[in-house]
């Protein structure tokens, strides 16, 4: 899988935030992408939950492929959404998103692209893509409204800045709110996976290539990671965990991010006793 890249995006979040709560009703987790609903149906609806974009045209087998794979992977859920561009009957989307390959799949979250890859993927391969994306960042957003849903507590308004923070870019800020409720309740698990999947962005976003070589490698495994690929971190950190301890710590701070359970955690964990014992 290409590796995604990460920007910041141009849309005016302050304004989508606005007008976030008009979103909430009538989800639907595979839409069909015009002029007409991309704001509130996309870029709105990325403030909630992860959004794929899916820029395709019929006449590519390859689009067709990728659709007909993303459809079966969105029914019945709600934790991201799917939106297809058709590039021949709305090339204006198309265009301001940047496209220059058909296809190509763009995922959106609090109104800013943060991954993206060109052509046909393995189903495997995208299903960990979109498990990826939905563990990482969906955390970091507010989440759709179930109205069948029993009442619960009001979220801690904090929450809202540090979500301000991210849509700005300033990770230093968002893991300054989440320092600021760890000291009131330091068990907050959410709370320190939030804490340091921030800091994994932040890392990503925040330098280039570095020069040396252990660097190099610690930043190759976040890139992988965040660009959903976590199996390929695991592999890369794996190979030096017994003779650099900072590809062992990176290690077990990325394997956090993921639920314990998840196969690739339990399959790294054993690989990682194999290395050191």
């Amino acid at each position: 899988m290409t590796n995604p890249q990460f920007t910041g995006g141009a849309i005016d979040l302050g304004a989508l935030a606005e007008r976030n709560d008009e979103a909430q009703a009538g989800f639907e987790p595979f839409i069909t992408v015009t002029e007409a609903n991309v704001e509130k149906g996309v870029f709105e609806r990325s403030m909630q939950i992860p959004v794929v974009l899916l820029i395709g045209t019929p006449r590519s087998p390859d689009s067709e492929s990728l659709k007909a794979q993303f459809e079966k992977l969105s029914a019945g859920q709600r934790a991201f959404m799917v939106g297809y561009v058709d590039a021949d009957a709305t090339p204006q989307v198309a265009q301001a998103m940047g496209v220059r390959v058909l296809p190509t799949v763009v995922a959106l979250a609090g109104g800013r692209p943060v991954a993206n890859f060109e052509g046909n993927q393995p189903a495997d391969e995208l299903e960990q893509w979109v498990g990826a994306l939905v563990s990482q960042v969906g955390p970091q957003l507010k989440g759709l409204v179930d109205d069948n849903a029993p009442e619960q507590e009001d979220a801690d308004p904090r929450l809202d800045r540090a979500t301000e923070a991210l849509n700005a870019g300033d990770f230093d800020a968002a893991t300054a709110v989440y320092d600021e409720i760890l000291a009131e309740d330091p068990t907050n698990a959410d709370i320190k996976q939030a804490k340091a999947t921030v800091a994994v962005l932040k890392r990503v976003n925040g330098q280039g290539e570095p020069e040396d070589d252990v660097e190099k490698l610690l930043w190759l495994a976040d890139k992988e990671f965040v660009a959903g690929d976590p199996e390929a971190a695991f592999d890369r950190l794996l190979e030096h965990v017994k003779a650099e301890p900072r590809a062992k710590e990176r290690l077990l701070e990325l394997l956090t991010l993921l639920e314990p359970g998840d196969p690739r955690v339990i399959a790294a964990r054993t690989r990682l006793a194999s290395a050191l014992f």
